[in-house]
């Protein structure tokens, strides 16, 4: 198991097994193989009740990856995650995986290593000391990257030698059969939205009922975001409908209901925000009418998060949600309880966020300062200078106001950081 600290990769893509800094010592170790410890194949679920949204279980992956290695995007995906090896010889590693462990720890493990060295110059992470290997937790993240959030904390599980979570996963995203493979084949599940009142109580007690199952039967982790969909203004706030969601399946005790499932909030902080542009935009053009996303807009944000360099990423597991914490509000409304765990929730992330220049150089563009100029550099200044210039290439009515929006993204991180210090 590795110590917490920095994983560095501001290496070159040949220069596999990936060093890990030890921020105690400073001494370089080498990854000599993952520890890995699923218990998804030991035994298949007897419980066929959430066989429309659970994962695949192991003997149904020999399928998936038949179906896979035929995809018209095979070769794509092998370029991407295998450079320089020839085809056919992926293909035959592929079709041999019997299991989620295998196909874990062969594509997923290769593709955040890609993803790392290719876009982020430094991966560091904290919290991860308190996780015992026999407990299970719920991992509830602010959510900054359709699928990087979940893959990058997926990753450092892994190299600690710790169980993957499960992981929610939109119906939205399921947009076609390839997808769908490769998401249950990385223990993701599927998250109905949408329909009429009667159908979201529905699929959310059944989702309310999975989690709870995941956790205290089936004896998987499970990680999901704060809210539906990502954050686009840099404001991190947890739905209070996700808690509520979380008590529907033990309605009688809710300080239980909460603490049962070992809720531990997550922060994930970039540097360069994954598809700010992108983000930004549809800010601008939701002000006054709902936005309607666009054929292939969430493949488009996907791929771009991938692609886009990120900078350095910090990914922090804050303290556990305990009993102790929950029972100050023993006597609210279940309203009002929901509302205070997730302004508790909220209260964690905002303050395990890692700033970065980039959050203070928008702070002082946007209000117009040089309050915190003692944070960042000239050239620092410059280069989120010329990156915010980028927005000069669309042609819109109110260029401010969308100038503005960008700079919210970077921005209220800060402001939030500084607010929820006053209240603490």
């Amino acid at each position: 198991m590795f110590p917490e600290g920095i994983i560095d990769f501001s290496f070159q893509l040949n220069k596999f097994p990936i060093p890990i800094k030890n921020k105690m010592d400073n001494k370089n170790d080498t990854e000599n193989g993952l520890l890995f410890h699923s218990n998804l194949g030991e035994d298949r679920d007897e419980n066929s009740d959430f066989d429309d949204i659970r994962p695949y279980h192991d003997d149904e992956i020999h399928a998936a990856m038949q179906r896979l290695v035929g995809s018209e995007f095979f070769s794509l995906l092998c370029s991407y995650i295998y450079p320089g090896q020839d085809i056919q010889n992926v293909r035959q590693m592929v079709l041999q995986f019997k299991t989620i462990k295998d196909f874990q720890l062969e594509v997923m493990k290769s593709v955040t290593e890609q993803v790392i060295a290719r876009s982020i110059t430094d991966f560091t992470f904290h919290g991860v000391s308190q996780l015992q290997s026999d407990k299970n937790y719920l991992f509830v993240s602010n959510h900054r990257d359709i699928v990087l959030d979940s893959c990058l904390m997926q990753y450092i599980l892994n190299c600690q030698g710790l169980d993957t979570t499960e992981i929610t996963f939109g119906a939205n995203l399921m947009s076609s059969p390839l997808i769908v493979d490769i998401g249950k084949c990385n223990k993701m599940f599927r998250v109905e939205r949408g329909g009429n009142m009667k159908d979201f109580y529905m699929s959310s007690m059944h989702l309310s009922e999975y989690i709870r199952y995941d956790i205290t039967r089936k004896q998987q982790s499970v990680w999901i975001a704060q809210r539906n969909g990502r954050t686009k203004d840099g404001n991190d706030h947890t739905d209070q409908g996700i808690i509520k969601m979380f008590c529907l399946s033990r309605p009688l005790d809710k300080i239980e209901a909460l603490a049962e499932l070992n809720i531990i909030p997550v922060s994930v902080s970039y540097e360069w925000e994954p598809c700010d542009i992108l983000k930004a935009l549809e800010l601008y053009e939701s002000r006054f009418e709902k936005y309607v996303k666009k054929p292939g807009e969430d493949i488009n944000s996907i791929l771009t998060g991938i692609i886009q360099r990120k900078g350095r990423v910090n990914i922090t597991l804050c303290p556990q949600i305990t009993h102790s914490d929950l029972l100050p509000f023993d006597n609210f409304t279940h309203n009002e309880y929901h509302k205070r765990v997730a302004q508790l929730i909220d209260q964690r992330i905002i303050s395990a966020y890692h700033l970065t220049p980039n959050n203070y150089i928008a702070h002082d563009l946007r209000y117009g300062q040089q309050r915190y100029a003692c944070h960042y550099t000239t050239d620092q200044r410059n280069a989120f200078v010329h990156h915010l210039e980028g927005l000069n290439r669309f042609d819109i009515n109110e260029p401010d106001v969308l100038r503005d929006i960008f700079l919210g993204i970077y921005a209220n991180p800060l402001k939030n950081m500084t607010e929820n210090v006053k209240h603490l």
